[in-house]
């Protein structure tokens, strides 16, 4: 049988009874359970995404690593009644413990009990643990980690304990689900980057403005209309193509903060320098020096959005989404054909003075 078990054959054995004789045995039948064909590859993709996959089955330890070997997930596959034993509470278990947790490749002969101590043990080292089940058995794991994931097919109970349900066969959509969530992150990151910068730009300059120059440096109806310039590229990011990235990702808020108030603090020293150049130079009265500023606001808005959506040059790959790049070109467009055909909302400037902008 520990021949077959190598193998990654599960055994049955055999006998029979005639009257009232003793049970003779007949011999073994040999039953195989092979991985499904798409499981090396999600693995290998899971892999290559920064996550760790770890087997955790009821099936003997022979057994268990033949099939781990054959998915490519390692073969330091631990007994799990010889690593809880009694224990039954992973987040108390000795420091070493939880690092041969961490350190292991799966568990073999597990019961439902060491699934939930399996992922507590995880998660009290710091690690964010995702769990995938089907059974009733499984419920309490699912529940417990971060992510657990109901497969298709699974019990109404594991799809209630469980954050999301697989409605397909297969776990290969699990690898798309990351994909998308670190693309959503990315967006999420590059809007929350260009608001502080707007933030800053826009409400530092104003407020200094006004205190040094004693004036407006804006009216009112420009600032409706900034945010409504300014909103329609926002819009566009839930579109923007985004860089894949191949480890997991969390919000780095000192990084956030830091991008931000440079890219903000470099607008506001921009806008300044406009403003002396137009006033002390130009000799532009504070009617029309307010819609130059208006369109300088407006116009650097848009090219900032293209600063912050990438950590790399706006240059390479992955460039913007044709929503995003035709959304900043019209709105940048309407918003200087509006300061030279303002209609008599604000006063207008000439195509010279917006080129100049």
């Amino acid at each position: 049988m520990q021949a077959l078990a190598e193998k990654g054959y599960r055994t049955l054995g055999v006998a029979r009874k005639t009257g009232t004789e003793d049970w003779q045995f007949l011999g073994i039948v040999p039953l195989f359970d092979p991985p499904r064909e798409d499981s090396q590859g999600t693995i290998a993709q899971a892999e290559a995404h920064g996550i760790r996959v770890k087997m955790v089955t009821g099936d003997n330890g022979a057994i268990a690593k033949e099939i781990a070997g054959q998915l490519g997930l390692g073969t330091n596959i631990l007994p799990a009644d010889e690593v809880f034993g009694k224990r039954m509470d992973g987040a108390h278990l000795p420091p070493q413990l939880r690092q041969k947790i961490a350190a292991a490749d799966g568990f073999a002969q597990v019961f439902p009990e060491h699934k939930y101590d399996i992922v507590n043990a995880l998660q009290s080292d710091g690690y964010l643990v995702a769990m995938t089940g089907d059974g009733v058995n499984d419920a309490p794991a699912l529940k417990q980690a971060d992510v657990g994931i109901a497969v298709s097919g699974a019990t109404d109970a594991a799809r209630a304990a469980a954050a999301l349900v697989l409605m397909t066969p297969g776990l290969n959509v699990i690898i798309s689900a990351v994909e998308e969530a670190r693309r959503i992150f990315e967006r999420m990151n590059s809007y929350a980057i260009y608001r502080i910068v707007e933030t800053i730009r826009i409400m530092v300059f104003v407020v200094f403005a006004m205190l040094i120059f004693d004036f407006y440096p804006i009216t009112a109806i420009m600032i409706i209309l900034l945010a409504f310039f300014n909103d329609v590229p926002i819009m566009a990011i839930a579109t923007d193509n985004t860089w894949l990235d191949p480890k997991p990702v969390r919000w780095d808020m000192h990084r956030v903060l830091t991008v931000s108030t440079v890219l903000g603090l470099i607008g506001v020293v921009e806008t300044f320098g406009m403003l002396l150049i137009a006033k002390d130079y130009f000799h532009m009265d504070i009617p029309h020096l307010q819609t130059l500023i208006f369109l300088k606001l407006a116009v650097a808005g848009h090219l900032t959005l293209f600063i912050a959506r990438t950590r790399k040059s706006f240059l390479r790959k992955p460039y913007p989404s044709a929503t995003l790049l035709w959304s900043a070109i019209l709105t940048k467009a309407a918003a200087t054909f509006f300061v030279v055909y303002p209609m008599g909302l604000v006063p207008s400037i000439t195509w010279g003075e917006a080129g100049a902008v």
